[in-house]
């Protein structure tokens, strides 16, 4: 396991997950969740604020888990919430285009965070060590 990869995955998470929440334009504008004049819809926001939430307390939880079962659980839930996230995305967004950087930026994330998880020196809580 690269524990310092999995610490930079959540924090960065945690800080762009707490943006989402308080400003959710940052994730509606990209996305394509806008109405003619770039603006999102007040439910727009409603519905993405817990996303962001989600986004911060999961990435708060790989920030600071301790090394081993709490940590690679934080990991497995911070993978499944991207990849999750690009499969929903992938799948509703309206426009394709913003649909296939959705995809992209969630499998991404999760691989990067995958990557952390399941390599690493052996007898450091990677692949090698299996105890």
């Amino acid at each position: 396991m690269r524990v310092g990869l999995l610490r930079t995955v959540g924090a960065a998470t945690a800080v762009y997950g707490a943006a989402v929440a308080a400003w959710p334009d940052l994730l509606a504008r990209p996305s394509g969740l806008v109405d003619e004049d770039g603006r999102p819809a007040p439910d727009t926001g409603v519905a993405l604020r817990p996303l962001g939430w989600r986004d911060a307390a999961s990435g708060v939880a790989l920030a600071t888990a301790p090394e081993g079962a709490a940590l690679r659980t934080a990991a497995l839930v911070r993978i499944a919430a991207d990849w999750g996230d690009s499969l929903l995305l992938g799948l509703t967004l309206p426009e394709r285009d913003k649909r296939l950087k959705a995809v992209a930026v969630s499998v991404g994330w999760g691989a990067l965070t995958a990557y952390g998880l399941l390599t690493g020196p052996a007898g450091k809580g990677g692949r090698g060590d299996r105890g």
